[in-house]
């Protein structure tokens, strides 16, 4: 077993996004600019938004964070994306789900102009994506597939099963892998919560990437010999044993699976680091084709 291990990946994609910066910053180019809205205090949303804006200093953009209590009407935060969208210096910028329940987040998706929407989740975006058009792909499936060209990982004729169907990681997911690409190639079978027989389907599978929510759904009468396993879930569980008080799990039952595997991400330190700097890779784009226009 040996660990796809985002967390270097990323520090080494970073480094280079810092060089062209660099290089962007000496002609006297203008400097990628990333902003995010933050609507209440969730503390998963809070660390991840945090965390952005770490990796923005580390790379050297801008970076703005806009905070909005959890009451804030959809209409205030639609006119706040409005102002981001007529903003000539921001480049890119995210509103972090989940959105309170009394905001529409299909509405606020729709708000956000595609050309500045780093995240992928526009309907425009999501379109180029699915004909294999130039786009903002999705950070979470991006750096996955960024996670497997790093490591060389062969995907070309593997079945390849992603168990999750969401708009965010599971759909594009299985898309990209199917793509004509490196990493690609693959044959892709989706699986759900109506899947029958999942774990037959599951043990089939050359890669499997885990995206279903469920801390360690994912047990050893899962995953045959040799596979490539991707874990995207992470989940506090209770943990007295910790300072904490709650260790943090995947989807995957770690300890359960790693000695069947080929290639394993770990959690955290899997694909978390990567889909923040897939988000800095977006941003970097966004500034680029900003500019040509």
């Amino acid at each position: 077993m040996q660990l796809l291990n985002g967390k270097q990946t990323a520090e080494t994609l970073k480094a280079q996004i810092a060089e062209q910066v660099d290089e962007l910053r000496a002609r006297g180019g203008k400097i990628p600019h990333l902003a995010a809205v933050l609507v209440g205090s969730d503390g998963a949303s809070e660390t991840y938004v945090n965390n952005k804006v770490l990796a923005c200093e580390r790379v050297g953009f801008k970076s703005t964070l806009i905070r909005l209590d959890s009451d804030v009407s959809e209409d205030a935060l639609l006119a706040e994306i409005n102002k981001l969208n007529q903003n000539a210096d921001i480049d890119g910028f995210i509103v972090q789900l989940p959105l309170p329940e009394h905001i529409n987040e299909t509405r606020v998706t729709l708000a956000i102009d595609p050309a500045k929407d780093v995240d992928g989740f526009c309907p425009a975006n999501v379109g180029r994506l699915c004909l294999g058009l130039p786009t903002f792909v999705s950070a979470t499936p991006n750096g996955i597939m960024e996670l497997l060209r790093h490591h060389n990982i062969e995907t070309e004729g593997k079945h390849c099963v992603v168990i999750g169907r969401s708009n965010i990681v599971g759909t594009p997911m299985s898309l990209l892998m199917s793509r004509n690409t490196n990493p690609g190639n693959s044959t892709v079978t989706l699986v759900h919560s109506r899947t029958k027989d999942m774990a037959a389907i599951c043990r089939s599978a050359d890669i499997l990437i885990v995206a279903i929510g469920k801390a360690e759904f994912v047990g050893a009468d899962m995953v045959k010999d040799g596979a490539v396993v991707i874990d995207v879930g992470i989940t506090r569980l209770p943990d007295a044993n910790t300072k904490s008080g709650y260790r943090l799990a995947g989807d995957v039952d770690f300890a359960a699976v790693k000695d069947k595997c080929s290639w394993i991400t770990p959690v955290p330190g899997g694909v978390g680091p990567m889909t923040i700097v897939s988000l800095l890779q977006n941003t970097l784009k966004a500034q680029t084709l900003r500019q040509q226009f």
